[in-house]
Order: structure tokens, then sequence, then C-alpha cells
């Protein structure tokens, strides 16, 4: 990259200097996030203040990191930060993105814009795997599609670069103009339309028009007109302009080019029209098959022939867009990005890595990056301040070409080399894995799943996928909802509602909750021994674990009087503990009653070490409107004994009142913080559901497939008697792994290859039994969905007779908690 100096960035945005300390400073880099901080010499943050967070109350942790250049939108006290730049605009977000306007004019190589509501990142990494070989490209990392991710991404464009392939993403009208001014695609694709992000948008049809502002400047653009509202904005994209090229395509005939398709064991196209082809893909699945079809037309389009094209769209690799999280041997943990190799997705693996990691030392094995189009010499060395920036203390290097980061390789990290896969799995005794994470890159030709087999922790077939990147995404959606100064406690309880709490734990400290919310006092030894620091309330405590309370910082919630003289002998006065309150207002469980405040008062006060942290109770129905008289009610005896426990205090703690369901519905009660539980797993009955994600996915294996003759019956007791001949196949999750005996007999269905399977005959222990006489391509060893993304938890819910809460906490320890993000 040509760098700019901070000069020309001032002179750029029009922007004022707070303190000039180097006015010819180079700037390479640009940050964001306070939290993710590497390669910070010739770096510029960027302090965002966004919905929920505001950066520039981290500047302080950002100078200790070693940044000494900074864009700010608030005056700050310069006294703090003696050697660094500040300038200062109106907007950081706006500077940010003119400021990537303004670089992506230096360049005038072709640029793909790619848009739609699904299949963005899939077709943008499969042109990157099929261009590669003779285009020099960059790319957007991952899926940074948003307002913040394509500055970043389109600041990657440098002169040595051949092609640009940026994708872009909105959520609300007007964002896309921005982008559009950042990217100014040559060439665009619009993938498909869908209901991703339509609670933005008045219709659909507006949502095209607004979509289709991406390709305001291009000269060529790609889309399946199959879809009605695609078809007419394509046309009177093309009808603007005579000099622009609308390559249409359809499994019909009003298009610039006609697909046929013919499926078997995989999907052969034949391409008529504008373009004449017959290339086979290696998929079956429609959403690939559409991905596919834009992938070869942009081909087609830049001169590639058929043969070419076909012979690499067959070494396609699959997108993993997630990071698996696993438990691995020697107490260890495992990140598991085996899928591919670039400079940007190792910066972003290392960040994981590096959260997740704490005090744990950080082992990472990498293959060789393949195909990046830089001097061997230059990406190793980039490689090797990676490592250092996120304090990697061991690489493990595998393939011809990776040992070259020895040569720049501080003598704090170790490093081992080994030419091939087969070298390192033989030798893999040698090293002594304990304690640490490890992280393992590699690209699609080292197969490094062997190496992530012979690592983990064998455990069960039947695993329980925990997405933390839809965890997240409805942590936001909740915290976009609060009001002005509202905190966060999140509930992890009950194993984290059976997702795992200290990896949850981590990620949510990490996306800056205020407290947790446990049940009893070992999970809260649990989260301070994975290295969690917030505060935990803990909501059973007796005299029994007072102690480890005091010892392990957690706070207690208190609920009867004698809970809380007995507490006041423990601590005596010498010890400093704070305690949460519980008034009953109307759910009748645990609490206080009005009657006792008086009481309550008196011995706080002569107890003043105890000190109040908050004081809450609990809705009984806040997600069901028939009682919203009671819930109105229940806030107001709420308040009354509040302000009743007060005045005799002489202090406010904070409040809390409203749960999951009570955070949408009853805003005028978020007071100083609210509870999040459920919703956070993408259950919530107050009318956000469908913004929601599925964050757990519970998922097995076909262990055996057979044939049963009519008259013949499966499993215990004959009761899954068979009328006709019937496939079954045999999959290993039980009852004992939560999957409850009420789900047999038909009562409830699996998807196998997308479709429902039934169950037939009694849940066993360890396994079950389902029909697959529909499914004939399921074959021993696929997958089997229990629930997840598709195939909601509430189906299994109400087979079961019960709620998802039930579900989730049944899932078995056994079953072992595989974490992804991406």
């Amino acid at each position: 990259m040509t760098p700019y100096t901070i000069s020309e960035i001032r002179e750029v945005l029009q922007a004022e200097w707070l303190q000039c300390k180097q006015a010819d400073a180079r700037i390479e880099t640009l940050l964001t996030d306070s939290r993710k901080l590497s390669q910070t010499q010739h770096a510029l943050f960027i302090a965002i203040h966004g919905k929920r967070h505001n950066a520039h109350r981290h500047l302080a942790e950002v100078y200790a990191a070693g940044v000494r250049h900074f864009l700010v939108s608030e005056k700050i006290g310069l006294e703090h930060f003696p050697e660094a730049n500040f300038i200062l605009v109106k907007d950081t977000l706006a500077s940010l993105q003119k400021l990537a306007g303004w670089h992506r004019m230096h360049f005038h190589y072709p640029v793909i814009g790619i848009t739609g509501s699904n299949g963005k990142t899939v077709i943008k990494e499969w042109l990157a795997q099929l261009l590669n070989p003779d285009k020099y490209l960059v790319k957007s990392p991952k899926s940074y599609n948003s307002q913040l991710g394509v500055p970043l991404s389109v600041w990657k464009m440098d002169a040595r670069h051949e092609l640009a392939i940026f994708e872009a993403g909105i959520s609300e009208p007007g964002e896309m103009e921005r982008l559009e001014a950042m990217i100014r695609p040559e060439i665009g694709i619009f993938t498909n339309i869908g209901a991703a992000h339509q609670q933005g948008f008045a219709s659909e049809e507006e949502k095209v028009r607004e979509k289709m502002r991406l390709f305001e400047h291009s000269k060529v653009l790609i889309c399946n007109v199959d879809y009605s509202t695609i078809r007419t904005q394509a046309q009177h994209w093309a009808a603007s302009d005579a000099e622009r090229q609308l390559l249409s395509w359809s499994f019909g005939t009003n298009a610039a080019i006609q697909v046929q398709l013919e499926k078997d064991h995989h999907s052969m196209l034949h391409f008529s029209g504008r373009y004449t082809a017959r290339i086979e893909l290696p998929f079956l699945d429609d959403a690939s098959i559409e991905n596919g079809i834009h992938a070869c037309i942009l081909l087609l389009y830049l001169g590639y022939d058929s043969a070419t094209i076909q012979s690499r769209v067959f070494r396609l690799e699959p997108v993993e867009m997630r990071l698996e999280l696993k438990h691995a041997i020697g107490n260890c943990t495992l990140v598991n990005d085996s899928y591919n190799s670039d400079i940007d997705s190792l910066r972003i693996a290392l960040q994981f890595a590096q959260q997740q990691a704490q005090e744990r030392p950080v082992i990472l094995i990498l293959s060789d990056i393949l195909q990046s189009g830089e001097p061997e010499a230059q990406l190793y060395s980039r490689v090797a301040a990676l490592l250092e920036a996120h304090g990697v203390e061991q690489i493990i290097g595998i393939g011809d070409s990776v040992s070259a980061v020895q040569a720049h390789l501080p003598a704090s990290i170790q490093s081992d080399f080994y030419p091939s896969t087969d070298a390192f799995l033989a030798d893999i005794s040698r090293h002594s894995f304990q304690d640490a994470l490890i992280l393992v890159k590699g690209a699609r030709p080292f197969a490094f799943e062997r190496v992530v087999t012979r690592l983990e922790q064998k455990i069960h077939q039947t695993v329980l996928e925990v997405d933390l990147d839809a965890l997240v995404h409805n942590l936001n959606l909740y915290h976009q909802r609060l009001s002005k100064g509202t905190q966060m406690m999140v509930m992890i309880k009950a194993e984290a509602y059976g997702s795992g709490p200290a990896e949850l734990a981590r990620l949510l400290a990490f996306h800056k909750v205020d407290y947790f919310g446990v049940a009893y006092p070992d999970e809260g030894v649990a989260l301070r021994h994975a290295g969690v620091q917030l505060p935990v309330l803990v909501l059973n405590a007796d005299a029994s674990s007072f102690d480890t309370l005091y010892r392990y910082q957690l706070e207690p919630e208190i609920y009867k009087l004698d809970q809380l003289r007995a507490l006041a002998r423990y601590a005596h006065s010498e010890k400093e503990m704070p305690i949460h309150i519980k008034l009953d207002t109307g759910m009748h469980r645990l609490g206080f009653e009005a009657t006792h405040i008086p009481e309550l008062v008196q011995v706080l006060s002569e107890n003043p070490n105890l000190k109040v942290a908050s004081v809450f109770s609990h809705l009984a129905a806040s997600d069901n409107p028939v009682h919203d008289g009671f819930t109105h009610a229940q806030a107001a005896r709420f308040q009354s004994e509040y302000q009743m426990l007060t005045e005799g205090l002489g202090y406010k703690p904070f409040r809390h009142l409203v749960n999951t369901g009570g955070i949408v519905r009853f805003p005028e009660y978020h007071f100083e913080m609210v509870r999040l539980g459920i919703g956070l797993y993408g259950v919530d009955g107050s009318g956000l559901q469908s913004q929601l994600r599925t964050v757990n996915a519970l998922k097995t294996q076909i262990s055996q497939i057979r044939e049963v003759e009519a008259g013949e019956t499966v499993g215990y007791n004959r009761n899954g008697p068979v009328s006709k001949r019937t496939r079954v196949a045999t999959i290993g999750i039980g009852y004992a792994d939560g999957f409850l005996r009420l789900a047999g007999n038909g009562r409830f269905s699996v998807r196998v290859h997308g479709k429902k399977a039934p169950t037939i005959g009694n849940i066993c222990m360890d396994m079950s039994m389902i029909d697959i006489s529909h499914i004939p391509e399921a074959q021993e060893g696929d997958e089997v969905l229990v629930f997840g993304p598709g195939h909601s938890v509430q189906e299994l819910a109400d087979a079961l007779q019960t709620i998802p809460y039930e579900v989730f906490t049944n899932v078995a320890d056994r079953v072992k908690r595989v974490y992804k993000q991406g």
C-alpha cells in the first residue's frame, strides 16, 4: 500500500488538529476496535461513536497499546496523550467512509460489487478461488459488508492488485449510497432477494431499489431475473444508459442467458443465449447452484473458456465462514479454521484466538499460504508481525514455504516446521499440548481436518453447535432497544441454558455486557477460573457458600431476613460484600414483601459493609399481553417498595425488573438495568422472534441404515410397527442426551438432507430410530439435525410437552459443545 501521511488525511477530511506531534507520520493501517489491536506502529485509530458503544472511552488503553494517531469527534484531555496526533471531525464513521472513497479513486483496475439478500460472501470467496491463479486480487475479509466493514475492506486496495471484489449489505434506505461511493464497482452481481433485513424497508420493491443503487456507476450487471422485483429494477437500470450490459439469466427464457439444469450426482448447467457453455457443478443444493451460476457467468464475461472454468469449479472449497471452538487433548482449547488460509482470515482467526486464550499460551499450526500473489519474504514478514502482535508463543508450520516465516520471528516465538501434514502427524507425540489454546489454520490441500481429529477430545458423535455470531447478533438487537443509560445483565445460569457458560461469558464480556447472573456459587467460581472479571449475581446463596462468595467476589441475591442476618454474622464489620435485594411483587417465589422492609432497612443500617448493589423483582408474565394489567401492577408495587427501601438506606441502588420478554414490551420499566436470558439464544415471545437468529443446533449422525420388512417392528416393546417395507436409520442420540422418550413413535421429526424424518419406535437411552424411506440420498455417517436453523427448538418442545428452556437445559453434559464464529 502507498502510505499517506497524517497531514494528507487531515486535509482530505478537512479536519482540525487537536494536537500535532508528527505531521509527516505514515499511516498504513486503520483500527476501529479497541479490543482488537495489532500492527499499531503506523495505525490510525478511528474512534467510532455508535448507538451502544463509544470508542472515545477507550482511547487511553489504545494509546497504551502503542497507537499514536487518532481520529476523534470529541475533544479530550490531551495531557494523557503526550506523544499522540489527534485530528477532530464531526462524525468519525462518515469521515472513515470519505477517506475510503478518496483512497478508492486512486485505483483503476476492475472492481466487482456484490449485493443481495443471501450468497454474497460465498460468491465473493468462490470468485477469489476461481480467479486467484491469474489475478492478484483484494477482497472483503469474510463478511465485511456493513457501513463500517466496507471502508475497512476498501482501504486494503493498493497498486499491486489487479482486481477487487467487495460485498455490500444494507438494512435500511439511504445506506447503499454511502457504500457505492466507496466501492464504485465496474461490474455488479445482484445475488437474489429474500426476507433478510426486511424490517428496515416498506416493501420488497423498495429493498431492491435501494440495493440497486450499488450499481449506479457500473457498466455490467449479472442477476437472476427469475426474481420479478430484480427483473423490473434491472431493466430500468439497463434502459437508463445504452452502454450498460445487463447479463440477466433465468431458468426460463426471458433473459440474456438461459440456464438449463440437470441433476444427478452433480448439477449440469447448460448455458445458451449470450454465452454457450456446459459446466458441471459439484453441488446439488439450490443455493449453491444459484451462487455457482453467478460465478460462472462472471468468468464467462471475463473471457474464460468452459474447460478452464470447469477445471476450477471442481476445485472449489466449501466456504466455512465460522471458526469452531472445541475441547482438545491436554485440557487445551482448539480453534478450528482448517478451511482456508490467507493473510486477512489469519488476522481474524488470531484475534478470536487471543480473545479466547485469556492467560493461556497460544499455539498456531499453520500451512503454506497459497496463491497470495505476494513475494514470499514480504508475505511471511507480515505473518511474523501478526504472530508477535497477537501473543503467539509457538508456531508449527506445515508445507514448503511457511518456514520462511522463521527468518522474521522474534526469539520469544518457538517454531517447528514439517514438509507435510503426514510428517507432522507422525511426529505429533513429540509435542506437549497442555493447557494452551491451539489455532489450526490451513489451506484445504493440507487436509488439516486430520490434525483437528487427532487433537480433538473425543466425547460423543452428537454435538450441540453454538453459533457465537448469532448470539452476538441477538445481543445487539436487545442492546439497541435499551433506554439510554440502561445496563445489561446476562443470565448464564443452568450452564448458559445448556450452551456452556465459560466460553459464552468470555465472548459476552468482550462485547461489553455489564453483569452476569448465575444460579449457584459454583457457576460463578467457574467463571472466575475462566478469567471472567465482570460482576456476577448469584441467585441461590446460603450460609455454606458465603466464604466462597467472598473469596471469588461473587454477589448474592438476598431474599429473606434470616439469610441476610447469617451473611451479616459471617461478614462481621470487616468484610465488604455487595448484595442484591429481591422483592416479591407478585411472582410469589422468593423475595421480601412490603411488610418486611422496615426490618430489612434496620439490618442493612447496622451492617453498612453489606452494600446493596441492586434491588430487583421478577415479572410473572412479561411476554403475555393477556396479563399486562398484572405486569403494570407489579411494576407499580416494585417502584413503591423500592422508594420505601431507598428512603431508609439513604442511597439509591440499581433497579432491574424486566427480563427477556419485558425488554421489548416494557421499555418504561428498563430502569438502570435489564436481565437478558433465553432471548440471547434466539427464543422470545415478545414480538422480536422474527429478527432473532438461532444460536443452538443439536446435531447427530446416522449410525446404521437397514431395510425393515412389512409386519416387523422397530425398537423396545415392539412399539414401532412397520406396515410396508421401510428404510430405517439408527441415529446416535437418546434420552440420556436429552432427546426424551416423548419424542418417539412419530411424535417428532428430525431433519436429514433438509427433509423431515419421523421417529419410529421408542427413544432408547443412547440412540433412536427414524424413517428415511422418502430420503434415498441418506447414507450412514450423514448429519442429522434435531433442532437448529430451519428446524425450531419449539417443535421439539411441543413434542415433549414443555418449553424451549427445558429442552436446552436437558442437553446432557456428555454432548460435546462446539462453538462457531465467523
